[in-house]
């Protein structure tokens, strides 16, 4: 297990010292750069292993930064990219053909693959930190003055492997993932005056689970849920939720302080989980290693569940990058499927505003690439502004909309406009789009990249540069196996991208 959950500590400073040369490395993405540069692409996604396999086909995730392929737009620009098993030709000439103003093979020359030959559930990471002589094949390639390291996510596995190769990593400082956490984002919510549910400090064990939620009860006999978060899960899979109907028809509320904490202890055994194989005995395992909180869970009649990212640079700016509607699924509405882009017009100004002060905080504290602020919308008609805003987490990390928003640029070549929320391409058209993870049937099982190809292509459906609207696919080593696949529908209007997606999942449907 990766320990996360302390207060942050002072950092390395051999690490400190590699880290500052990422200073001067740094070009911005929209830079077109004739600089040698050369970038270790370890998409390894370095999470909770028993957790990340309530994600079906979590292993092929590692594809989803094929995006950073877009990089090797500038000529002088190497890129190495490390996975798990070796990736399918075809999907590496997929994004490599995606690649505008530049030849693919001119872009492949400057291209190298590595792979572990490991199909474990271990974090890659810690795949190629075992395997030393991978480890020195990569090392002689890289060039020390002009090298960095971008990850999915970092931890203590990802710096000691920047430690190990001599180059900086752009991403946070491992010290820091404290802020990252359910509990890390209150505190910083709190600090910025951003507002977020009433909820528990940290806790380890269900008898002190018992005893904070009836706290939160006592202070908000209003509510009628409680959502119970681990701290670190992700997608919302770590969410679960109790359900108060049966203590408030008991009466409980009125009991003794004792009486409702064993009714609340006993309670904890029928949460409804949002992972469907998740039971009690594992969830309270888990309480013991990750933590937990409760937090009262945010009811109304119409609700979005809209996000803003933005990104520190090495210089400790801040820059917002986008504003999503998520798609949200599972049993309760938790767990993520997809998103939309840009948010909706009448509060994405807000988020970003929040999201750019969280930032800002962020930065202060030392924090470093992208993050993420999840946020819960709900409709109020009666009052002005109509959407009652509450942030709900950071995520110190890429996401699950990090890689359509590097589709949309890697295919458009635009900018994100900070004014008005929306994104242009030089032409000055704005474009959107609707993104998922999860296009997921049975009936899509056994189709290989090759024959989505085929599909796709004879009902027109793919990107066309020369319009600027179609679909861009990932995940697709995920496909034959589990019938999954990602997809970014790109448009002119809301309305057109929404309808290029459901063109794309009826063209599936149709040849399956």
């Amino acid at each position: 297990m990766i320990d996360t959950l302390s207060a942050p500590t002072q950092p390395s400073m051999q690490f400190q010292d590699l880290q500052t040369r990422l200073k001067s490395l740094w070009r911005s993405p929209d830079e077109f750069d004739v600089g040698n540069c050369q970038v270790l692409v370890v998409p390894s996604l370095s999470l909770d292993q028993s957790e990340l396999q309530k994600i079906e086909g979590s292993h092929y995730y590692e594809e989803r930064l094929l995006f950073s392929l877009a990089r090797l737009r500038n000529p002088h620009t190497r890129l190495m990219y490390v996975t798990s098993q070796p990736l399918h030709p075809s999907v590496v000439d997929y994004y490599l053909e995606l690649l505008p103003g530049i030849p693919s093979s001119h872009a492949r020359d400057r291209l190298d693959l590595f792979a572990t030959y490991d199909a474990s559930h271990k974090p890659l990471t810690q795949k190629l930190l075992e395997r030393p002589r991978l480890l020195e094949k990569i090392r002689r390639r890289l060039h020390p003055e002009y090298a960095y390291m971008v990850c999915y996510n970092s931890t203590p596995l990802e710096r000691e492997l920047a430690l190990k190769l001599e180059i900086p990593l752009l991403a946070l400082d491992p010290d820091l993932l404290y802020w990252g956490t359910k509990s890390g984002s209150r505190q910083i919510f709190a600090e910025c005056g951003v507002p977020h549910p009433d909820g528990s400090d940290l806790v380890e064990t269900a008898d002190d689970l018992a005893e904070v939620t009836a706290d939160l009860w006592e202070r908000q006999p209003h509510l009628k849920r409680i959502v119970i978060k681990l701290n670190e899960g992700f997608s919302g899979e770590g969410n679960a939720l109790l359900q108060l109907q049966p203590l408030i028809e008991a009466d409980i509320l009125a009991s003794s302080r004792g009486e409702r904490v064993q009714a609340l202890r006993k309670a904890l055994g029928d949460l409804r989980f949002q992972c469907k194989t998740e039971t009690w005995e594992h969830f309270e395992r888990k309480i013991h290693d990750l933590g937990v909180i409760a937090e009262a869970f945010v009811e109304g009649g119409e609700k979005r569940s809209p996000s803003v990212q933005g990104l520190i640079n090495p210089l400790g700016l801040v820059e917002m990058l986008s504003t999503h509607d998520q798609v949200l699924g599972g049993p309760d509405g938790q767990i993520f499927l997809g998103c939309s882009f840009p948010a909706n017009v009448e509060y994405r100004l807000r988020i970003q505003a929040m999201g750019e002060a969280i930032g800002k905080n962020l930065a202060q504290k030392g924090a470093l690439e992208r993050y993420g602020v999840d946020f819960i919308a709900v409709h109020k008609p009666e009052q002005i502004p109509e959407w009652e805003l509450q942030a709900i987490e950071i995520n110190l990390r890429k996401g699950g909309t990090t890689h359509p928003f590097m589709a949309l640029k890697l295919l458009t070549d635009g900018r994100y406009n900070k004014q008005d929320g929306l994104f242009y391409t030089r032409q000055g058209q704005p474009k959107f789009y609707r993104a998922s993870d999860n296009l997921q049937k049975p009936d899509y099982r056994g189709l290989l990249p090759s024959d989505l190809m085929d599909i796709i292509m004879s009902d027109r459906l793919h990107f066309n540069s020369i319009e600027g609207v179609g679909a861009a696919f990932h995940l697709m080593g995920c496909l034959s196996e589990y019938g999954k696949l990602g997809l970014t529908s790109i448009g002119n209007s809301p309305e057109q991208a929404d309808e290029i997606y459901d063109s794309v999942v009826d063209s599936l449907d149709r040849a399956t």
